[in-house]
């Protein structure tokens, strides 16, 4: 197995990896104290994403994205999370599953987002519904040529600027194996539909600047030509971006992990204690090579993970034990950051405790911890139980 980059991957990394650092980092502290961006600085990274090619580059080519394979988004994802969130968010990465767009859905909420022109989010969790995205409780009920929605969402990601949700919402009921399922429906809902309410949620410590919102519906009528996808089917809709985007999600800490041990790297070699860096002391200098070593590991699982979903061999269990492995090596680098820093690792003067802080979230959203191991031992169990 070759994993030797190609040309083209690491001109790639290059490019991101310069755009970081020209275009991103220099507003991560100001963003980070006002917690927000404000729309022209959002507009403007926008704007030059565009222009150097990076925007959508999840989408496929004949659409108008960048057409990368998985491995390739792995490696600029790795690079665009050595910032937060709350900025590298603009270099945007529409919701695949809006490939399932039919008919004029695909002149109205496709293109536009492949190109810029609108923004999408991506509506499922709910207040009772995080891990177990089944128990959803927001209906749509068919009424003529329409379906009426009620119900609510909460810690949807970016709903603020977006011109548009990918709603999901319980159509109808069945029995399997005894228990009750619900059949679950994808919906599109333009941004101020009568009866849709977008409302600021709690602030998180994470990302500051990348907000999360509430949706609330309340006889919101949305036609049926908005359906994403088929009726009673969005599960088939969400689950592969889902997955995927675990995958995703590991880059993320990879790239974040990598930061921080940059970091620490650099205190170690320039902080004297004791008349000697202190990096020449063993307590010092075996975390530096733990952390390493869990980085390299994370960053190759992660790298072949994303290899084996262009080839279409990845499984689920798979895509768990990247999340799960990379989240949690980013959150004994960034802890071990902070301690070799020591007291000024917690000072906001610097990027160390925005790393620590943010880290946290990551072993939370796209499915926490705990959901990986249940899913990853249901696969290793499945062949023994049947």
């Amino acid at each position: 197995m070759d994993f030797q980059l190609t040309q083209e991957q690491e001109m790639l990394v290059e490019a991101v990896k310069a755009f970081v650092e020209k275009e991103l980092l220099p507003y991560e502290e100001e963003v980070d104290r006002a917690d927000a961006v404000s729309p022209e600085l959002a507009a403007t990274i926008r704007g030059k994403a565009l222009a150097a090619g990076f925007y959508a580059f999840n989408m496929p080519e004949e659409v108008g994205g960048g057409g990368l394979d998985y491995l390739s988004q792995a490696l600029v994802e790795r690079e665009l999370s050595k910032v937060s969130w709350a900025l590298h968010v603009f270099v945007a990465r529409p919701s695949k599953i809006l490939m399932a767009c039919k008919g004029e859905q695909i002149q109205n909420y496709l293109l536009p987002v492949v190109q810029g022109e609108k923004i999408d989010c991506f509506a499922l969790t709910e207040p009772g519904a995080g891990s177990d995205a089944n128990s959803i409780k927001t209906r749509a009920v068919r009424d003529g040529e329409d379906f009426v929605i009620n119900g609510s969402k909460h810690f949807i990601s970016h709903a603020g600027h977006a011109d548009f949700a990918i709603v999901f919402a319980v159509t109808d009921t069945f029995e399997r194996n005894g228990k009750k399922r619900n059949a679950v429906t994808a919906f599109l809902v333009d941004k101020g539909t009568a009866g849709m309410t977008v409302r600021r949620g709690p602030k998180c410590v994470s990302n500051k600047g990348y907000h999360t919102y509430e949706i609330f519906f309340d006889d919101c009528r949305v036609p049926a030509s908005q359906v994403l996808g088929e009726v009673d089917k969005g599960w088939e809709v969400a689950n592969a971006w889902l997955t995927a985007g675990r995958v995703m999600v590991a880059a993320n800490c990879v790239g974040q992990a990598q930061r921080a041990l940059d970091l620490a790297l650099q205190w170690s070699a320039d902080r004297k204690q004791f008349g000697a860096a202190i990096g020449s002391y063993q307590g010092i200098s075996f975390k530096l090579a733990d952390m390493a070593t869990q980085i390299r590991a994370a960053e190759l699982m992660t790298l072949h993970t994303a290899w084996k979903m262009d080839r279409g061999t990845m499984t689920d269990g798979e895509a768990g034990m990247a999340k799960l492995f990379a989240s949690e090596v980013l959150g004994k680098v960034a802890d071990e950051t902070v301690q070799i820093f020591g007291g000024m690792g917690l000072m906001d003067e610097g990027p160390v405790e925005r790393i620590w802080r943010n880290a946290r979230i990551e072993r939370i959203w796209e499915g926490t911890s705990e959901i990986q191991r249940h899913i990853i031992s249901r696969e290793l169990l499945r062949p023994l139980l049947r």
